[in-house]
């Protein structure tokens, strides 16, 4: 394969594998803040409203931001009937034609959410609650996410299509 097709998996694989070890650890996170409101609810008896929403701001970046780690490790989910069965270079086809189905998506995720963070941003667009947290930051990280996924099935598309045609990507 070409150098610069090289790289750009290089590149790509290290970026998502860095960002995924970091956000793996959010979920620590997401556990230290549900344990400080139940603490501070049931033992002091102070609430805040702010506990649950966070918890969920979170845990959408924790899943958004290890996508692409996730594709990497080909860790997600996958319903499959024959494709366990099949040959490693049938299913690296079979990949390369699926592909683009992911790409598509995710273009079209990419497009909604860099419309949203943009009216998020010039709206001052809030949460419907109590506490009102900005929308702005959490649209961002998911297009950005979902950014770093696209990359990553791109990624994903050279590394089969040198399965394919029998020649070193690395």
């Amino acid at each position: 394969m070409p150098k610069p097709i090289r790289l750009y998996v290089r590149y790509v694989d290290a970026t998502n594998r860095v960002l995924g070890n970091i956000v793996m650890y959010l979920a620590l996170v997401m556990l230290a803040i549900l344990l400080f409101g139940s603490i501070t609810r049931y033992v002091f008896n102070v609430p805040f409203v702010w506990i649950i929403e966070m918890t969920q701001f979170l845990m959408a970046a924790y899943y958004i931001l290890g996508g692409g780690y996730s594709l990497q490790l080909d860790a997600h989910v996958r319903m499959d009937v024959w494709y366990e069965r099949w040959q490693p270079k049938r299913r690296a086809f079979m990949d390369t034609i699926t592909v683009f189905c992911l790409i598509a998506y995710l273009g079209i995720m990419i497009y909604g959410g860099i419309s949203s963070s943009a009216y998020s941003l010039k709206y001052g667009q809030t949460n419907y609650s109590a506490w009102a947290p900005p929308m702005a930051p959490i649209k961002i990280i998911m297009t950005v996410g979902f950014f770093l996924m696209l990359l990553q099935a791109i990624s994903i598309f050279f590394k089969d299509l040198a399965k394919v045609i029998d020649r070193e990507l690395a």
